[in-house]
């Protein structure tokens, strides 16, 4: 069974392609949007993701700290 390249919620496609852009700014890969991804490496764009994902993670959490 294939996966689906398309999103679940195409709305926050462009959320999502944000928080990548400032997370791969944050780590240092300057123009992440206009590189080929091919070209970095897997450490790079693992490092992206990873970033993103503890990011996600904190938004949520101070989101339920918040509403207590």
């Amino acid at each position: 069974m294939s996966r689906s390249k398309k999103p679940v919620n195409p709305a926050a496609q462009k959320a999502l392609d944000q928080l990548k852009e400032e997370t791969a700014s944050e780590i240092g890969l300057k123009d992440y949007k206009n590189t080929y991804k091919g070209a970095l490496t897997s450490a790079d764009n693992g490092r992206v993701g990873g970033h993103m994902v503890r990011k996600m993670i904190q938004a949520q959490e101070n989101s339920f700290s918040n509403s207590k």
